[in-house]
């Protein structure tokens, strides 16, 4: 057994799979690193991301699978599932040792659970979407604090670029302790990592860093929210199914103080 520790990229995960063929390994389990355990009967391979190497194993999947498929593997990667690593890189392999297209041959479970596990991580994407609720801050930035169970904040970029792109905002995600921001001067997006509590730590702002319009707004909204709630037909379990619990938090109209 061959264990081939990467660095958690996409880009690294790719590289192990070119290194996969490239030095004809068998028996083999790719590895986050940090998360792999020493393994008497193991040999260890530490794969640097080689952005040539991927780009070729990239380049081999758009021959053999569609765009849709492709999407698939990367939603897949960003479920960090404790299984991610061995279902792709078996899905990967068999798409490559097949003559035929393997995208509708679920009865290979590594077809099936790519599936599976890409569903989860789109309808996480489609929450957030949803969900996500900014608030302007006294310098004119608009944040937003999320906590999804996936790795989602790639897929929800362009969204949410499209739809605020007269505004400066910030998405963090608490979980992983990093962020996406926007800047409307240069139209562009950018990763950031941050240690302010207010943002780490808390679902909203104080108020001592709320813009004054911001307040008034939550007020507002949360006055028409209870307004409009008929209290005799409430469902809640058709609520709660369409507005999970756990969303709640970032929520201002659940908001109780």
């Amino acid at each position: 057994m061959t264990q081939l520790v990467y660095d958690g990229s996409f880009e690294g995960l790719l590289t192990s799979i070119f290194e996969l063929y490239e030095r004809k390994i068998g028996d083999a389990r790719v590895v986050r690193n940090g998360s792999w355990q020493s393994e008497l009967t193991a040999s260890y391979l530490e794969i640097i991301p080689d952005q040539k190497k991927a780009e070729r194993v990239w380049n081999g999947l758009k021959q053999k699978l569609s765009v849709d498929k492709r999407n698939e593997i990367y939603q897949c990667f960003l479920s960090e599932l404790p299984e991610m690593e061995g279902t792709l890189v078996t899905f990967i392999r068999h798409v490559f040792d097949s003559k035929h297209s393997v995208e509708k041959d679920y009865s290979n479970k590594s077809v099936l659970a790519i599936e599976q596990i890409a569903h989860k991580v789109y309808r996480e994407k489609h929450r957030m979407e949803a969900f996500v609720r900014f608030q302007r801050t006294t310098d004119d930035l608009y944040i937003a604090s999320i906590d999804p169970d996936f790795n989602v904040l790639p897929l929800i970029i362009s969204h949410f670029q499209e739809r605020y792109a007269d505004q400066h905002w910030l998405i963090y995600d608490n979980r992983r302790n990093y962020g996406i921001h926007y800047s409307k001067d240069t139209f562009s997006v950018q990763e950031v990592r941050m240690e302010w509590e207010a943002i780490t730590h808390h679902e909203f702002l104080p108020a001592s860093t709320c813009h004054e319009e911001e307040l008034v707004y939550q007020s507002l909204w949360k006055n028409y929210f209870q307004t409009i709630n008929i209290q005799a037909r409430n469902n809640h379990k058709l609520h709660i199914r369409h507005v999970p619990v756990r969303y709640w938090k970032y929520l201002t109209e659940k908001r109780t103080s």
